[in-house]
């Protein structure tokens, strides 16, 4: 019976030990493009999902709160839920600057949403609320606008905070 405790007991101290947490990040570094990708008889882009910290299709369910595109001259950044939804909370001349500001937008005064976080630029700083009233500030880290395949390209990479919450309140950095 005490060889059946001791073996319950060490079965029961792993089996914690091995359980992890699947925590969603809140904030990170991204990357997407507009790359056009077939599947079956359909094609899909790929963009980022703040709820889930990840790239997804837009053909997924939910679909990417934010897609990157190109009309030829400028990029920029679209949304998928019907609403304006995007604030420039402000564009600096440098990285040093427009990261300073990141860090310091804790609780931004939105007078007026956009339709599209256009045009695009490195050193900007954007305002994002999703469909469901959520909000993610967003830092364009680099942007790359050239044409590919004989089609206009577009990236972004940018540093991300989203708040699951739903206020528009960032934690202070």
């Amino acid at each position: 019976m005490k060889k059946a405790y001791t073996i319950l007991l060490i079965i029961v101290v792993f089996s914690h030990s091995c359980s992890k947490k699947d925590t969603i990040p809140t904030s990170g570094t991204a990357t997407i493009n507009n790359i056009i990708l077939p599947v079956g008889q359909s094609y899909y882009v790929k963009g980022f999902l703040f709820s889930k910290a990840e790239l997804v299709s837009n053909l997924s369910s939910p679909p990417p709160d934010i897609i990157v595109d190109s009309d030829g001259n400028k990029i920029f950044l679209t949304a998928n839920n019907f609403k304006n939804s995007f604030f420039k909370a402000g564009e600096y001349t440098g990285a040093e600057d427009a990261g300073e500001a990141f860090e310091k937008l804790v609780s931004p005064v939105v007078s007026s949403w956009e339709e599209w976080a256009n045009p695009l630029k490195p050193h900007q700083v954007w305002i994002y609320r999703t469909g469901s009233e959520h909000y993610a500030k967003i830092r364009v880290i680099s942007t790359v606008a050239e044409v590919r395949e004989s089609r206009d390209y577009a990236e972004c990479t940018f540093e991300w905070v989203y708040q699951p919450d739903g206020s528009l309140t960032f934690p202070a950095e």
